[in-house]
């Protein structure tokens, strides 16, 4: 019972802190995280967090596993009892406007923020941001070619450019209405692509 109540107090503190640290990474980069600010930002101690982790790194890579848990969670899942190809797609697109309106991050886009941030870097956290964002376009073009898409990673690109542009406007400008605008223009790559409307 004690080993168990170690564990869970352990997960807790797993889960609490990664949440923190992908909150922060959108606001201040995933560089930005230490021990020291994580343990103020969540009340919890230093050494429970180190004792969890073990390195500032670890940190770093479970603060990207808990927003790809995030990002499934609260876009692809809801939306995963669609048809596939345009259905989906549709839908896709609605929820990761959701997402940005819901202020699920308080910087926007994990994905958007930390892809620039380790865009020339390598090791564990740079893999974990790459493979993060490979798997969201890897999904568009799958759906794009389920639609019927010649060309589903060349509209995937133009979806994901922007998404990616609304958020930008959306975090230097507070414009919502970018979100609108890319939302209107990503269908319009979908329409083009499938010949069906959404």
């Amino acid at each position: 019972m004690t080993t168990d109540g170690r564990r869970a107090r352990g997960d807790a503190t797993r889960r609490t802190a990664a949440r923190h640290a992908a909150k922060i990474a959108t606001t201040h980069g995933l560089d930005s995280i230490t021990v020291g600010s994580l343990a103020a930002a969540t009340g919890l101690s230093k050494s429970g967090i180190l004792t969890v982790f073990g390195s500032r790194e670890a940190i770093q890579v479970a603060a990207v596993a808990e927003a790809r848990r995030i990002y499934r969670e609260t876009v692809i899942a809801p939306v995963w009892d669609r048809e596939p190809g345009v259905p989906r797609l549709s839908a896709l697109l609605d929820a990761w406007v959701a997402y940005l309106r819901a202020g699920v991050f308080p910087g926007g886009c994990f994905i958007a923020s930390t892809a620039v941030e380790f865009g020339h870097r390598d090791g564990p956290v740079a893999d974990a941001v790459r493979r993060l964002k490979r798997e969201w376009l890897d999904l568009l073009e799958a759906e794009l070619a389920t639609a019927g898409a010649t060309d589903p990673a060349g509209d995937a690109f133009r979806i994901d450019a922007y998404l990616n542009a609304a958020n930008g406007r959306r975090e230097l400008f507070g414009d919502d209405a970018a979100l609108d605008r890319a939302l209107a223009m990503a269908r319009d790559v979908v329409t083009a692509a499938s010949g069906v409307h959404p």
